[in-house]
């Protein structure tokens, strides 16, 4: 193997470390805007483009591992199929959960429910992510996946 083939390679673990990162830190300026707020006062437009926008950037996350991600560790590595159905079973929770802060955050619920529903997305996701990366990033530094890391983990 190359040196560039090997960089290639560890670069998805390094991919999926960035990308949770980037997520955390949107989540934190989600919530950073929902304590912002005042409980008299209905949804900011800031709020309103910071849940949007962190729910479709991890939505995308989700759905660009269960397409592409999580095939192509399964066919190297039948081993992990339980693992990688588990963390699909994840992602459907979380879309669950992000389905419940986007109603809140429309319907302009007061800041203590849309903390509320930040709480547990939050809680839930940190879970995932930390299981995700004990279970799949040795595996990615050996994976290899011709295809653009934006399609596989999302645009963030």
């Amino acid at each position: 193997m190359t040196e560039g083939e090997q960089t290639r390679l560890v670069a998805w673990s390094r991919e999926m470390r960035a990308v949770h990162d980037r997520l955390r830190a949107a989540l934190r300026v989600t919530r950073d805007a929902v304590d912002a707020g005042e409980p008299a006062v209905p949804a900011t437009r800031d709020l309103l483009l910071f849940c949007h926008g962190f729910c479709a950037a991890l939505n995308a996350h989700h759905e660009g591992e269960d397409r592409d991600l999580f095939p192509a560790i399964g066919r190297r590595h039948p081993e992990l199929r339980d693992t990688l159905h588990r963390l699909r079973q994840d992602h459907s929770m979380i879309g669950h959960l992000l389905a419940g802060l986007a109603a809140a955050v429309a319907r302009d619920a007061p800041p203590e429910e849309v903390g509320g529903h930040l709480a547990g997305v939050s809680a839930v996701m940190e879970s995932h992510f930390r299981y995700e990366e004990r279970q799949l990033l040795a595996v990615l530094e050996t994976l290899s996946l011709d295809a653009d890391p934006a399609d596989v983990f999302g645009p963030l």
